[in-house]
């Protein structure tokens, strides 16, 4: 090839270049949705998760807000009313109630859990809100939490099933505590604290979990909360 070929090619292949890049150049600023809107929808539609990512991201942001001066309350338990790690890098707050099935569905998730991260603490808290039962529950609950025998308690109704006279006092055996505690004004002031941290967060029922800036008032089963504990221990 001469010299003068070369130059030729060597312009031909430049000036396709340019041109190539000038167009679309011209079509981006002409029309930007055509590529922007179409590279948007086609990584929305290879990667749905993208959209659940950025929402519990903005959901995160929005509790963040509202968990920052209550979270002291949430994560101090009632005497003894937790499980897990006595220093935790991760806090999971449990609101409960007795009677609720979804709850029974997951204190296996919750056991599951506690055993195989050693860094989590669990933290229960009463909200009989299903009926007289899941009030005479849960003062029985917070007696045993008062003596140090929550767990004993927890367990041993949870296994005995939805709360009745007969079950509560099954449980209480159980656990070595009065089947009908004593009136105690700090069992009522924790109720009705309870009750106020769970409208604060705009509990609709039970469960409720909070694990660091997440809110969850679902049954969302293992892999759900273990997402959560995972989250919140990347900060």
């Amino acid at each position: 090839m001469t010299e003068s070929g070369k130059t030729s090619w060597g312009a031909a292949i430049g000036g396709g270049i340019v041109g190539a890049v000038l167009t679309a150049a011209g079509l981006m600023l002409a029309g930007p949705s055509m590529f922007g809107e179409k590279i948007v929808r086609d990584a929305l539609v290879a990667n749905p998760e993208i959209i659940m990512e950025a929402g519990d991201s903005l959901r995160d942001k929005q509790f963040a807000q509202t968990l920052a001066p209550i979270r002291a309350s949430l994560e101090t338990p009632f005497h003894s009313s937790w499980k897990g790690a006595t220093q935790p890098k991760v806090t999971m707050t449990y609101f409960f109630d007795y009677a609720c099935g979804y709850c029974r569905q997951s204190n296996p998730d919750i056991e599951r859990l506690i055993a195989e991260n050693k860094d989590l603490r669990v933290i229960y808290r009463e909200l009989p809100i299903l009926g007289p039962d899941s009030v005479a529950a849960a003062r029985v609950s917070l007696a045993a939490s008062k003596a140090g025998k929550f767990a004993a308690y927890h367990d041993a109704l949870n296994a005995a099933g939805r709360p009745s006279p007969e079950t509560i006092a099954q449980a209480a055996r159980a656990a070595g505590v009065p089947a009908r505690p004593d009136n105690d004004p700090a069992q009522e002031a924790e109720l009705r604290a309870n009750m106020g941290l769970a409208s604060q967060l705009g509990a609709t029922g039970t469960p409720l979990f909070i694990v660091g800036d997440r809110v969850i008032n679902s049954a969302v089963g293992y892999e759900g909360l273990k997402t959560a504990i995972e989250a919140a221990r990347k900060g």
